[in-house]
Parts: structure tokens; sequence; C-alpha cells
């Protein structure tokens, strides 16, 4: 009896001394957009916590500022537009584009009033967007505009913050706004506005990735791809179950229950932010067309002065596919 009671304070000592196994620290950067919602819901619904991590979710106000938490080692991954990669690429910094994330859902809405029916009657128009060298700006000014025969400067183009942008089409101070979601859909409830153009009907393209440091990818590996595989499955969930999705992130968006629209009377938070969802393409896999609208972005870039200049930009140095190859997506 005594020996018995020996062994268990000793285990019970041991027990006590040793320290539990905890979770990998991963910190996750992310803007407050629907492109983001992997990151959002991977978060909330505990699926970074099912893969063994303790995840720190750190908020940017644009991918641009972003990229420069991974450049400088604060951040261990950020879903964010691959222009921003490329653009620190070419000035030397050592980044890996290891999955995809949303492919761009980027809408042309335009007040009712402002006489506007195509994208060619922009000229001479205001214009809210979101800021210079962001993916958004650049495939406004290098798609959209182009593809309608317009430059930058024959319309007014402000970049501002997504839901200023929506409170100008409100007020009448711009004419019309290129918005993704889910401020595009907050834009249709509040605001006397149509839908005249979607980018990701047009041309569709991989919008947001998830980029890392190749630093990061070569020390931290397994926790990385556990970060690639709870995201993955907050695609999974956000593609087959949005309206389970949906409340799990409103809060990130819509703080009150309701949004009190022009027509529809008082419309669930829930509800705007499931048919946000639902008209996003969310998808882990980087695919070889997307890829090839990478390299198009890329020249687009170069001729807008962004990226150099000359020899063709090298996309694939950035690629580890790695993750993606070992799940079979």
């Amino acid at each position: 009896m005594i020996r018995w009671f020996i062994s268990a304070i000793l285990a019970l000592a041991l027990a006590i001394a040793s320290p539990a196994h905890s979770a990998e620290e991963f910190r996750v950067g992310y803007v407050r957009v629907m492109d983001d919602a992997q990151a959002m819901l991977a978060y909330e619904a505990g699926l970074y916590e099912k893969y063994g991590l303790d995840a720190k979710l750190i908020e940017f106000s644009s991918g641009t500022d972003l990229i420069k938490g991974i450049v400088g080692g604060q951040l261990d991954i950020g879903v964010l537009g691959f222009s921003n990669a490329f653009t620190w690429a070419s000035r030397g910094a050592d980044l890996k584009i290891v999955g995809g994330a949303q492919r761009g859902y980027h809408s042309l809405l335009v007040r009712e009033d402002s006489g506007i029916e195509s994208v060619a009657d922009l000229k001479g128009k205001n214009l809210a967007s979101q800021k210079q060298g962001s993916t958004a700006d650049i495939v406004l000014k290098g798609v959209m505009l182009d593809n309608a025969g317009l430059q930058p400067n024959d319309l007014n183009i402000m970049g501002v913050a997504p839901a200023v942008a929506v409170q100008s089409l409100v007020g009448g101070r711009v004419d019309a706004a290129f918005l993704f979601e889910p401020y595009d859909r907050i834009a249709q409830l509040v605001a006397p506005v149509k839908q005249i153009y979607e980018i990701g009907e047009v041309w569709p393209f991989p919008c947001m990735v998830v980029i890392t440091s190749a630093e990061t990818l070569e020390k931290r590996k397994d926790v990385l791809w556990a970060a690639l595989d709870a995201q993955r499955e907050a695609i999974d969930m956000l593609e087959n179950q949005p309206a389970e999705a949906a409340p799990m992130i409103t809060n990130y968006f819509i703080k009150d229950e309701f949004v009190a629209s022009r027509n529809q009377g008082k419309v669930p938070a829930t509800e705007v932010i499931t048919q946000a969802i639902q008209t996003n393409d969310f998808s882990a896999k980087l695919t070889e067309a997307d890829i090839a609208r990478m390299k198009e972005l890329a020249g687009i870039m170069q001729a807008q002065g962004i990226l150099p200049a000359g020899e063709e930009f090298n996309v694939d140095a950035l690629l580890d596919l790695s993750w993606q190859n070992a799940r079979e997506l």
C-alpha cells in the first residue's frame, strides 16, 4: 500500500513538472474582405486548432501592407493578392506562393442616375476603387478599362477603403465603384446602384493566394502545411455549406444584426454574407490556367511600370506547389 502511494505521488509530481504539449504558434495575416474568408473561417471554426496550431489572426488594411509583414518576418503566411508577391520579389524578397484562395470577384457598380450603361461610359466620371498598385487597381486599369478602350486618366479614380466607396455611392460623391464582396452586396442593398460588369465572368483569375517566405517554408514546412490543410477545410465549408459558414464570419463585416436596405426592409446580416460567399469561387488549388493568368498579369504589371520592363518576369520561381501536389488536389 505504501509502495503504491509513493508511486502515485511520484507520477503526480512528474505530471506537474512536465509541460503539457502546446500547439504550434502560427501567425496569419488577412484583409477584411470576402476574398480572405478562408483565413477567418479556419480561425472561427477551430480548424487551425484541429490541425495543431495556435493561430494568431492579424488584420491589415490592404495586401500592400500585409506583404510587408511577411517580408519583415512578423507573419508566417498571408492571404492576399499575388501581385504583391510579384512586386516584392522584383525587389529581392524571397517569397513563395504556396496555395490558392479565391478567384477574382470584382464588380462595377454604377449609380442608377449616372447614365453609365457600359464600361466605356465611365469616361469623365468619378470611380471609387482600391489603392493604387493593388491587385484590384491593376486589373481595373489593365483589363477592365483597357478592354473598353479607356486610359486611367480618362476618368477620376479615387483609391479608398471599400466601406468608404459604399458610402460615396450612397451620398452621390462618385458615379461608380469597383468593389469586391461583401461590399458589392451591401452597396446593392443600401445605395441606388446596379451592377453592369463583373471581372470574374469576363476574365477569371486567381485574385487571392497564400503567400509565405522561403525561410518559413524551409524551417516550418510541417506547420505551414497544417495551416494549408485547415484553410482547405474552411474552403470546403465555404463552397459547400455557405449558410453554416456565414454566421461564423458575419461579424467581421457587419456588426449589426440587420442591414437596412432601400427596397427589402431589414435583411439579416447572415443572409447578406451567405449570398456574398456564394458569389465567390474559392479554391485551395492553383491550376495551370490560374498560373497562365498570373503570368499574363505580370506582363500587365510590367506595362504599367509596377514591375521592371525587359525580360519576362519569372512567375514559376515564386511558386511552390508541393503541398497541393502531395494532397493530390
